[in-house]
């Protein structure tokens, strides 16, 4: 593939998820939903006009990235304090219902396996993929919505990076035990001291270059392009630590970057120039990015029949693990509802999960299908389902 190709295709890329985005904004739905159908439309399952590519996969990523960073600057710090305790409720229950949920509808279609075989833990494995929750769509519908900044919308995005921590401690225990890797119980302690590790780190950090930019962000340094600059520099250095020292997601250290500076001056300055990358490329290219990865070729009748209810399931059990301990906190039912549904979005996490399982041998390959339709399908529901129930939400209030 020569070096200029690489233009057509975002050529092709930006002008579909554009047009489709207005579409959707036209039928009074988030530019989102547009965006992902556009990918789907361009991509190997319709038209066939563009492949996804390392370059676009590298690409993709940086859109998440800074979505993330975004979201953590848009925060607002006393109201995610308050929120902390019900968000690691509602993560906690939002992992263990869907897992359970994964693991009894692999044994529906393939028969209950005794606990300890192959088969078991790869039941297991199926749940552990419906753990996940994409923090990066879910901000983005928010933030469209208007909505991030509310303590609902700040639940909903603590829950969900804490959802992703736990989700890939649980991942670490199931392929420690089930995989092919050895030293099994080192594994999870290792993960489980990594992630301590990071908290830990990010708290060090954010102290010390919150002091620095408080310093930067005073006198004729306001509104000046370092700040956005150093800002970007510290999203990606905490989002690359994250992922290489310490296993935890890259979108979680963006986040905390963005958590960092959320309380300085120039926190808005930064988040809008962030917002101009965000919107113009990296954002159309991560959102359009998951419909080009669905590929339905080569689908029989009895994974199709998997596919449907897998997605199914995948999105009923989030809503009812973290809608129900929603309730149980004393929030009403449409509360409870919008921090389900905000939940039961799937992204990167799911898919990097999923891949972890091929290499080890815990996931077939045609088992990957119904993971991309779950993503697409979950990205598309999710903001329109969320902007009915927060419609309906203002409506009870007057």
């Amino acid at each position: 593939m020569h070096a200029y190709e690489i233009f057509k295709d975002l050529a092709i890329i930006l002008t579909a998820a554009k047009l489709m985005g207005l579409l959707a904004r036209k039928c009074k739905v988030p530019q989102v939903v547009g965006e992902i159908l556009a990918g789907l439309l361009i991509g190997p399952s319709v038209l066939g006009l563009i492949e996804q590519t390392d370059f676009l996969s590298y690409m993709a990523e940086i859109g998440v990235i800074l979505i993330m960073f975004s979201a953590g600057l848009e925060t607002n710090l006393r109201d995610m304090i308050k929120t902390g305790p019900f968000a690691c409720a509602v993560a906690v229950c939002g992992v263990f219902v869907p897992l359970l949920f994964g693991t009894l509808l692999y044994m529906a279609f393939y028969g209950i396996a005794a606990i300890g075989s192959i088969h078991f833990y790869k039941a297991v494995f199926i749940g552990v993929i419906l753990t996940a929750t994409s923090v990066g769509i879910t901000v983005k519908a928010l933030s469209e919505l208007g909505k991030l900044k509310s303590e609902l919308g700040t639940a909903i995005v603590s829950a969900a990076i804490i959802d992703d921590i736990i989700g890939i401690m649980v991942l670490t225990l199931v392929v420690g035990i089930g995989g092919n890797t050895s030293g099994g119980t080192a594994e999870i302690l290792t993960v489980l001291v990594k992630t301590l590790l990071f908290f830990v780190f990010a708290i060090v950090v954010g102290l010390i270059f919150y002091r620095i930019f408080q310093w930067l962000d005073q006198g004729r340094h306001v509104h000046t392009q370092r700040i956005p600059i150093f800002g970007l520099a510290l999203c990606m250095a905490l989002a690359y630590s994250a992922e290489k020292f310490f296993g935890v997601a890259d979108v979680t250290g963006a986040y905390l970057a963005g958590i960092i500076l959320c309380n300085i001056r120039d926190a808005e300055y930064i988040d809008r120039k962030m917002s101009v990358s965000s919107y113009m490329m990296f954002g159309p290219v991560f959102f359009a990015g998951i419909g080009l990865k669905t590929n339905i070729e080569g689908m029989t009748w009895m994974m199709f029949a998997f596919s449907v209810c897998f997605v199914i399931v995948a999105l009923i059990s989030k809503i009812v693990g973290c809608s129900a301990i929603s309730k149980l906190c004393g929030h009403n039912t449409t509360d409870s509802l919008i921090i389900g549904v905000g939940m039961m979005t799937r992204g990167e996490v799911a898919l990097i999960v999923a891949q972890k399982g091929l290499s080890v041998g815990l996931l077939d390959p045609l088992y990957f299908t119904p993971v991309i339709i779950l993503i697409v399908v979950s990205s598309i529901l999710t903001p329109i389902i969320l902007k009915i129930l927060f419609n309906k939400k203002e409506k009870l209030a007057h």
